[in-house]
């Protein structure tokens, strides 16, 4: 693993484990990602997918941008847009940049690309604990709220409902760019 973020990302994933007192297979229940795959990515030896990542950070008590933040050690309460962090996922190259300062605030805005014909599935355990909504900046979203699937078009803004499993796809032949709002509910 070449990129410095994802380096870090590991480090970050197993620091935070750990302060946390959990054990890898503590960890694993939680997620429910395998103990080996946990390892790996502690190590550095994978780059982890968006889907990975959602359940760990879910399973943490972070959110996606909280690990991440973390990752890249940022306390700053001004980012520039060319100093936001931004991470790809290595399966689906669906690229998430956060938005938003990282210190720790309720709100947190994150745009994401999606690439042409990309699908990233979410468990409805890692957001359980936020308020979402998503509008579209650009391009087409079909997003699968459990049994349900909006249409989205550039423009729409669609507030989630209860927490249940999701799928962000992008059924169209150009990038979909869409902003993410983030919430966390009171404790």
């Amino acid at each position: 693993m070449t990129d410095p973020l994802s380096a870090r990302l590991a480090a970050t994933v197993h620091a935070t484990r750990t302060s946390r007192g959990l054990s890898a297979a503590a960890l694993a229940d939680r997620s429910g990602v395998s103990r080996g795959m946990i390892g790996k990515i502690e190590r550095g030896d994978v780059q982890p997918t968006a889907a990975l990542l959602a359940k760990l950070s879910d399973a943490l008590g972070l959110t996606l941008s909280e690990l991440i933040a973390r990752a890249e050690g940022d306390e700053r309460r001004l980012v520039r847009a060319a100093e936001q962090p931004v991470w790809v996922d290595p399966e689906t190259g669906y690229r998430r940049r956060a938005v938003s300062p990282a210190g720790g605030r309720p709100l947190e805005l994150v745009e994401v690309e999606l690439p042409p014909g990309a699908e990233v599935p979410m468990a409805a355990g890692t957001y359980a604990f936020l308020h979402q909504q998503i509008w579209v900046l650009a391009g087409r979203l079909r997003f699968h709220e459990g049994a349900r699937v909006h249409e989205l078009a550039a423009g729409d803004c669609l507030q989630l409902g209860a927490p249940s499993d999701c799928v962000f796809a992008n059924p169209g032949a150009l990038p979909c760019r869409y902003l993410v709002a983030l919430v966390k509910h009171a404790a």
